[in-house]
């Protein structure tokens, strides 16, 4: 039987991936990275941290970044540092200058396990995400099931679902498959950027890049991880959005402005 006291007060690391170019939103992430834009008056990698920052065990965030905004992510976590949360804060850059030379979401979350060299259960979450509520509950979650774990939602459509990639589950909530922006989704479940590796996951991890396969998309780790040990699924509560374009980008400035 799981000792689960025993996983309640081990540190958790969070990991940001923060490292992308953002080309769909040119010329806004010409000179701002995609997660420090502004959405209803603060970035929105705000809303990630400080939703985040109820689970009581994290001890550490780091936030991969490249070359061109290292000084942008500096500055923020100085700021949100002083003004927000204790924290601790270390801003990685992984070195890349372009969309040409960029490592993936996969290969940044490579980088930074080995470079920092963690070896503790991890949080992985997108900077760019939108989360209205706070994601406590998805802390205990995770530790009460020792297990990877997906955030998931409702896309609401199946023509929207498109867009994302599409979970199947059983009845006890283990992910039986993930699919890329299927042509033809079978759920309105999608996965959001919001993942829990246990420590125990970490040399699967290793072993997914050094077999060569995709370094970006993080679903696909998902993906290649469901045939080889449970996965299970995490629905995010409240609102949640994924900033893709301008279109979303103005919606969610309208939605999250009414709060």
């Amino acid at each position: 039987m799981l000792n689960r006291k025993r996983f309640e007060h081990e540190p958790m690391k969070v990991l940001v991936l923060a490292a992308g170019y953002a080309t769909r939103l040119h010329p806004l992430t010409l000179t701002q990275p995609k997660p420090l834009l502004p959405v209803a008056g603060k970035p929105m990698i705000d809303y990630v941290l400080d939703n985040l920052a109820p689970i009581p065990s994290i001890d550490q965030v780091y936030i991969v970044t490249n070359a061109r905004f290292f000084g942008h992510f500096e500055r923020w976590a100085a700021h949100y540092r002083a003004t927000k949360s204790p924290l601790n804060f270390t801003i990685v850059n992984d070195d890349s200058t372009s969309d040409d030379d960029k490592l993936g979401a996969i290969g940044d979350l490579h980088f930074l396990i080995e470079r920092e060299k963690i070896d503790d259960d991890i949080i992985v979450v997108a900077g760019d995400n939108l989360f209205s509520q706070s994601l406590a509950p998805f802390g205990e979650f995770c530790r009460a099931h020792q297990n990877p774990v997906l955030g998931i939602y409702d896309a609401g459509s199946l023509d929207r679902a498109k867009k994302y990639g599409v979970v199947d589950l059983d009845r006890t909530g283990r992910i039986l498959s993930f699919t890329e922006k299927p042509e033809k989704p079978t759920s309105t479940l999608v996965g959001v950027a919001l993942y829990y590796y246990p420590r125990a996951t970490l040399p699967l991890i290793r072993q997914y890049v050094a077999e060569g396969n995709n370094p970006d998309q993080p679903g696909r780790l998902i993906q290649w991880l469901c045939p080889r040990q449970p996965v299970l699924a995490w629905n995010v509560p409240g609102i949640w959005y994924d900033i893709g374009s301008k279109e979303t980008l103005d919606e969610a400035n309208r939605i999250f402005g009414k709060r």
